[in-house]
């Protein structure tokens, strides 16, 4: 039976990254979208309107319902610096550590692994990050590599790597 997966969407979302995902889900794996924001409606980095199906602090407390969680980035660590304090912000790092902690698995490409380091899940995990980001992870092994799959870690290191992962990351959400 297919897994289902929460897919976070940051405003902005990189659209390209994201429409990758939801095509390859569209292979028969469920999932919904949950916007890092206190509103559904959110932009692409090149502003077109969308939509998410809730936000992300209707996520917390229902990790159960999932097996997989995607972190899509978009102008994410810029967007987070200047409101990590927001409320949104913080759930979205409890949110990981919670999927982190019940071994779920953690999906994401370009800054993801960064904020799967703040939210203090990366230690001894392989992870494929932008090279920009790379010099910030601590406790995980950042990689110059376009993907990685380490255990229930899927990473890819931007945007137009994730074609490399995508047949990794639907072999395991398939079993």
């Amino acid at each position: 039976m297919s897994k289902k997966v929460a897919v976070l969407v940051v405003n902005p979302v990189n659209g390209y990254g994201l429409f990758q995902y939801l095509e390859t889900f569209e292979n028969g794996i469920g999932y919904n979208t949950f916007a890092v924001s206190d509103s559904p409606h959110i932009k692409t980095n090149s502003g077109i309107a969308l939509t998410a199906d809730d936000v992300i602090s209707n996520l917390k407390g229902h990790e159960d319902e999932f097996d997989a969680l995607v972190f899509s980035c978009g102008d994410a660590i810029p967007t987070f610096q200047q409101h990590a304090n927001e409320p949104y912000n913080i759930t979205l790092l409890d949110v990981i550590k919670t999927f982190a902690e019940k071994e779920k698995m953690l999906i994401g490409h370009c800054a993801a692994g960064l904020l799967f380091e703040k939210a203090g899940v990366t230690k001894g995990k392989t992870i494929a990050i932008h090279p920009m980001a790379k010099p910030a992870i601590q406790t995980g092994n950042a990689t110059d590599q376009p993907y990685e799959v380490d255990g229930n870690f899927y990473t890819a290191q931007t945007e137009h790597n994730l074609a490399q992962l995508m047949p990794h990351l639907l072999k395991a959400l398939k079993n």
